[in-house]
């Protein structure tokens, strides 16, 4: 419950949400919202650049977010062309000028490693991301667990590729087992919550692949370790199995929702067989008296100047919160 209230402070200090008013029955005894607030609604800039490599300057992802009316902005720090410090208040000036939080930190680390060095290395790469959050007034940045790194590329598709073709399974490192990576994970994750602490910024443990897949591989790390500054960020499409048991398991640590669509067929097509149902879920968050940003991760084959305006309408449709 602790984790909860800092992670709503946090959250509060955003830009306002907008008010649709208080609840009643009309005279035909449908229910008549009022007294709700939106959920306020980022993007992610990886939605206009698509994985078309990484032409796609942050600038632009801005300026089109305001454009098509977001709240905020996630951005992914590897298609950043710069973690220099002028470099980031330029970014988070363009941001404060076109009216935009810049809500969130979506970053990669692995910590899946029987190699304590990679391990440390992967520990101070990001304590150094929680800074440049910092630097930026981001309240919380996306970490992975990481993966076991035993899937190959086969033909012309890549490692990934074939990873999503297994829907993100894959075989432990031989010789040791799943109970040592989730030792390796939580002992070095542990070692960022000081650096979170000091620079208030809230870690949220993404259900992504590696030991993260499922819900309980979540929340094992998570309870291990215990801390208001490790929560969740909670992804709606990297669930293949029993999606809604999952998601309500991690439903109440949520921090910041990553909500994926796929408009035009998704670019994995292992996806295609996901149907998310954003009304459902934004009934579960609400149960949950979630009240923090949706953020909008589009990862279809369509344009996004068409994809991204449909997926803003159904996110604001779907997430909403009562007040009081």
């Amino acid at each position: 419950m602790k984790r909860r209230n800092l992670i709503k402070s946090i959250a509060s200090a955003s830009l306002g949400i907008p008010l649709i008013g208080s609840s009643r029955f009309n005279s035909t005894g449908e229910n008549v919202l009022e007294n709700v607030k939106h959920n306020p609604i980022g993007v992610s800039t990886y939605s206009f650049w698509q994985f078309n490599g990484r032409e796609t300057p942050i600038e632009y992802c801005i300026e089109k977010a305001a454009e098509f009316g977001f709240d905020g902005v996630e951005l992914l720090l590897i298609q950043m062309e710069s973690e220099e410090n002028s470099y980031l208040q330029k970014i988070k000036k363009r941001a404060f000028d076109s009216g935009l939080d810049i809500m969130g930190l979506s970053t990669h680390q692995s910590f899946v490693s029987p190699n304590p060095n990679k391990r440390k290395e992967n520990i101070e790469l990001t304590k150094h991301q929680i800074e440049i959050a910092h630097s930026l007034g981001i309240p919380t940045i996306r970490i992975n667990t990481g993966r076991w790194g035993t899937t190959k590329p086969t033909g012309d598709k890549s490692e990934f590729d074939v990873l999503m073709d297994n829907k993100g399974v894959e075989s432990v490192i031989e010789g040791y087992t799943e109970e040592e990576g989730f030792k390796w994970v939580i002992d070095s994750i542990a070692e960022c919550i000081p650096t979170a602490e000091k620079n208030g910024v809230v870690l949220g443990l993404e259900n992504h692949w590696g030991l993260g897949l499922t819900s309980k591989g979540v929340m094992k790390i998570v309870n291990a370790i215990n801390s208001p500054w490790l929560s969740v960020t909670l992804d709606t499409g990297n669930f293949f199995e029993n999606r809604e048991e999952q998601l309500e398991e991690l439903a109440p640590h949520t921090c910041l929702i990553q909500a994926k669509t796929y408009f035009g067929g998704a670019k994995w097509p292992a996806f295609n067989e996901i149907n998310i149902d954003y009304p459902a879920i934004g009934k579960l968050m609400r149960k949950n008296d979630y009240r923090g940003y949706i953020s909008l991760e589009f990862e279809g084959n369509e344009d996004a100047n068409t994809a991204v305006p449909k997926s803003l309408k159904l996110l604001r449709d779907s997430f909403y919160f009562n007040l009081g």
